[in-house]
């Protein structure tokens, strides 16, 4: 005898319902583990891994910082429509949709194995709770289409139990995951970090006023690029880092044997390899933290060592030319604090380096647990992907204002921007328009050749449409060129030009 067909609605219930239970099961058992990723976030990792590097740029350039949020909800989205179809597979037997969300499943536990922070426990809870939910609904769904109010009546309630289920599973994993004490380390942390004084910005270090952004980038609006989905909760009590490879002696640090050492203020622009021209992923912050080449120099770098190949707690990599930290005057830190405070959570807490006048990509590593000393025979996360291995900040500069939109009044206009040449620094900027001659334009008072610079000039445009374009020269006269290049493999070039109107 056929089975009588469950509503289409109905199916689509059982559907996600079901798939509800899976997910949010395995992010409980995520959480009771103790593991940082979920079976939902290890299928996010798998797919930025596994992203072709055009649609990664192309998902940067349009989401900027929002990308990884853009994902998640593309993946809801498709995880959601996946489940609707695997109950209307199931309509009259139960098994094409059993298969289908052990399928799904399986994809979870593919991406648990392959992910380095574990998550198997909770992969294979969600396999097993899903296809079992999914049995038991669309069972409960088949007795409540032979009409009687009772058996509707029980697939209404079993399936809002299935929902608030799977919705307080979800939040107590939320929960457990996020009561690491990572914010209480931070709090901790500020405590426990010696007193470095900072290095005072000067007057007149910006044109705030005419339209640039402020000096300083506060915490809260420092970008943030990296190939973390979620945000790792890693406590300063439970940190160590190894430093090791090519070196005299072995080095293994806890937090405190880190504060220990020699701490440094420095005000440091960093960059992402990503910013298009005329982006806004870059920001600048005072960072402390200890000098990685003294770190090097304890260690006794060995010869024919090439690169520190360091490693986050998330399995990223980069790779940093050995050189470049070496210099005296380099700056690179072992950064603890971020414009007085510890670093936030999301910008690496505990312990993050930072390099000026290198792109992020080589130098920035976040959540910092591995460093080694090694050559370049070892490709880093973004060489691996095509990236160049070595990334100096290339010379460029941006307007802030004016921007297109509204007209503006036609007359004397400013023009207020920012441009950067870390570690280098920057000499002269220049501003025209409709590609007329160039006027040289005011500097903002020099802080640091690691740091941006401000600038404005005024302009004399009639009514009309205009487009203005800006250069910058760095200290050792080198002029941004004008040749447009996209991102690949190692930063973008060209002017940058906005379009206005005059009335």
């Amino acid at each position: 005898m056929t089975p009588v067909p469950i509503p289409r609605m109905r199916a689509a219930v059982v559907g996600l319902f079901a798939t509800a239970a899976a997910l949010g099961s395995g992010h409980l058992v995520a959480g009771i583990t103790g593991t940082r990723t979920s079976p939902l976030v290890a299928v996010g990792n798998s797919v930025i891994y596994l992203t072709p590097e055009p649609v990664k740029e192309f998902a940067i350039a349009v989401f900027g910082t929002g990308d990884k949020m853009a994902l998640m909800v593309g993946m809801t989205l498709v995880i959601a429509l996946l489940a609707v179809c695997a109950g209307l597979l199931s309509r009259r037997r139960a098994w094409p949709g059993a298969a289908l969300i052990a399928v799904f499943g399986l994809v979870g536990v593919s991406a648990a194995v392959a992910s380095s922070d574990g998550g198997l426990a909770a992969a294979l809870t969600s396999l097993v709770v899903g296809v079992v939910v999914f049995w038991w609904l669309h069972h409960v769904a088949g007795m409540a289409s032979t009409g009687l109010d009772s058996d509707r009546r029980r697939f209404l309630i079993t399936t809002g139990i299935t929902l608030v289920g799977a919705g307080v599973a979800g939040l107590a994993g939320s929960f457990l995951q996020n009561a690491t004490g990572v914010s209480t380390s931070r709090r901790t942390a500020a405590a426990r970090i010696p007193e470095v004084p900072s290095p005072p910005v000067p007057r007149g270090a910006d044109f705030a006023s005419s339209g640039t952004p402020t000096f300083l980038t506060a915490n809260r609006d420092f970008y943030r690029i990296d190939t973390a989905l979620t945000v790792p909760q890693l406590r300063a009590e439970d940190w160590q880092l190894r430093l090791h490879g090519m070196v005299q002696r072995e080095l293994v640090l806890s937090f405190d044997d880190l504060l220990r050492r020699r701490l440094e203020a420095r005000q440091i622009t960093l960059t992402c390899v990503s910013n298009q021209v005329g982006g806004n992923l870059i920001s600048t912050a005072t960072f402390t933290g200890v000098p990685v080449r003294d770190l090097l120099l304890e260690a006794g770098v060995r010869t024919g060592a090439q690169q520190l190949f360091t490693t986050s707690v998330d399995g990223y990599t980069a790779g940093t030319p050995l050189d470049v930290l070496l210099e005296p005057d380099r700056g690179a830190l072992l950064a603890v604090e971020m414009n007085g405070e510890p670093l936030p959570a999301e910008h690496g807490f505990p312990v993050r380096m930072v390099v000026p006048g290198l792109y992020g990509y080589v130098s920035a590593t976040k959540w910092l647990v591995d460093a080694e000393v090694t050559t370049f025979d070892r490709p880093h996360y973004w060489e691996r992907r095509g990236w160049a291995r070595q990334a100096p900040i290339k010379t460029e500069s941006r307007i802030d204002r004016p921007q297109p939109g509204p007209p503006v009044p036609a007359g004397a206009v400013t023009v207020a921007g920012i441009a950067w040449a870390q570690h280098t620094g920057i000499d002269r900027v220049e501003v025209r328009a409709d590609g007329g001659p160039w006027q040289v334009a005011e500097l903002a008072v020099d802080v640091s050749r690691d740091t941006w610079r401000m600038w404005r000039a005024v302009l004399q445009l009639p009514p009309g449409e205009h487009v203005i374009e800006c250069r910058a020269t760095d200290r050792t006269g080198q002029t941004q060129t004008p040749r447009r290049q996209g991102v690949v493999p190692d930063g973008a070039t060209g002017w940058h030009s906005v379009r206005i109107t005059c009335r």
